[in-house]
């Protein structure tokens, strides 16, 4: 089996565990954990994924993380995806659930936020380029850079997250 994780229903109870690809060639609801990471001025950390991953090679994220592992939380899989790929290790902050239905399946995302230093140590494997935007340069890179489905909606849902609390 390729990466174990677990089938949830759409109110995110484990069904059981079969292996990620399967779950998205199924259209299978299972578990990812993103995280939007800031630095202490604000800004935010964008990527632009390496030319050889397997889903969306070469394009920009809004957030770092991946699927959710069996018997993991969100915050967990949030925490390790962050040492993985950023190598760094700060405790996320989760936010909200939702269904997400864009990408490549549908499947329950976790969003996270997180303060993140400014000296960060990307795996090359997964990161080709990474930099820190403002909100407003955000923006404007969400409409003119190629961004993963899942970029724009938890990060549309993140400002909407950030609005109603303030």
């Amino acid at each position: 089996m390729d990466e174990p994780v677990e089938r949830v229903d759409d109110r995110d109870r484990v069904l059981g565990v079969v292996g990620r690809r399967q779950a998205v060639r199924e259209g299978w609801l299972h578990r990812v954990a993103v995280t939007v990471c800031r630095d202490e001025r604000g800004r935010i950390l964008v990527h632009r994924r390496s030319e050889q991953l397997s889903r969306f090679p070469g394009h920009y994220e809004v957030v770092v993380g991946g699927a959710v592992g069996v018997g993991e939380s969100y915050e967990q899989a949030a925490a390790r995806e962050l040492a993985e790929e950023l190598g760094i290790h700060v405790l996320p902050r989760l936010l909200f659930t939702f269904v997400n239905r864009s990408g490549l399946s549908p499947h329950w995302l976790g969003v996270h936020e997180a303060i993140v230093p400014d000296t960060v140590v990307p795996d090359p494997d997964e990161i080709a380029w990474h930099g820190r935007l403002t909100e407003p340069e955000l923006r404007s890179a969400l409409r003119e850079w190629r961004f993963t489905p899942d970029s724009h909606e938890a990060f549309s849902r993140y400002l909407a997250f950030r609005t109603a609390r303030s």
